[in-house]
């Protein structure tokens, strides 16, 4: 059996379902445009840099789940899902999960972004495991913390050996393992795998990727 490591954003979706949430929530009403696009953008600039600190973009990310409750957050998700993430899935990233799932390789989708926004995009995909950042809830409704490590960085590592670890397995228990992702802030996780893949990488990766003899694919 095999492992193949999905990363999310810029990587399956040809853009940032963290970056669109914050947008689609402006567009709602349900924050401040003039403050949060800001904000949103700033975060946006520190983790392509590769400079993001991640407690406090959480802090920024998860309070607006706080605010509204869970059927109104649902309802919200199922629009965004249509205006802001489908279009942006494409038919390349479709195929090679397809590929993985039809070797039956065993297909996680590890992602910083969090498990309420994410969880639907994976299952639109046809993945069935999800290592996300999770958002903190409380009798059903989200408190606007974080429960556990954030899946970001070295934490992707951590999170993904816990998980394994659950199952009964751990890196040994596959022939090879793949890593599919587009940036500098995932170097960690691309070490640890077998067949590191970079996709539409930054340029920081890219650089990488060509140095260490890495795949470099574009899946636009």
């Amino acid at each position: 059996m095999n492992l193949a490591l999905f990363d999310l954003d810029n990587t399956l979706l040809a853009g940032d379902s963290d970056f669109e949430w914050a947008q689609f929530l402006i567009g709602q009403g349900a924050l401040d445009g003039e403050i949060h696009a800001a904000q949103n953008e700033k975060f946006y600039e520190q983790y392509k840099a590769g400079t993001l600190d991640i407690y406090e973009f959480l802090d920024f990310q998860l309070k607006p789940l706080a605010r509204h409750s869970r059927a109104q957050l649902d309802a919200w998700h199922q629009e965004f899902m249509a205006r802001n993430i489908r279009p942006i899935m494409t038919d390349q990233a479709r195929a090679k999960v397809q590929e993985h799932l039809q070797r039956g390789d065993l297909v996680l989708l590890v992602t910083a972004t969090n498990a309420f926004v994410t969880g639907p995009i994976a299952r639109e995909f046809g993945i069935h495991h999800l290592i996300a950042t999770i958002p903190e809830q409380r009798d059903g409704q989200f408190t606007g913390g974080v429960r556990g490590t954030p899946s970001f960085q070295d934490g992707k590592i951590t999170r993904v050996e816990d998980w394994l670890e659950a199952q009964g397995l751990n890196w040994g228990s596959f022939a090879d393992s793949w890593f599919y992702s587009d940036s500098r802030n995932d170097l960690p996780l691309l070490e640890k795998v077998s067949c590191p893949v970079a996709v539409d990488p930054d340029p920081i990766l890219k650089a990488e990727a060509e140095r260490r003899g890495w795949p470099v694919i574009s899946l636009r």
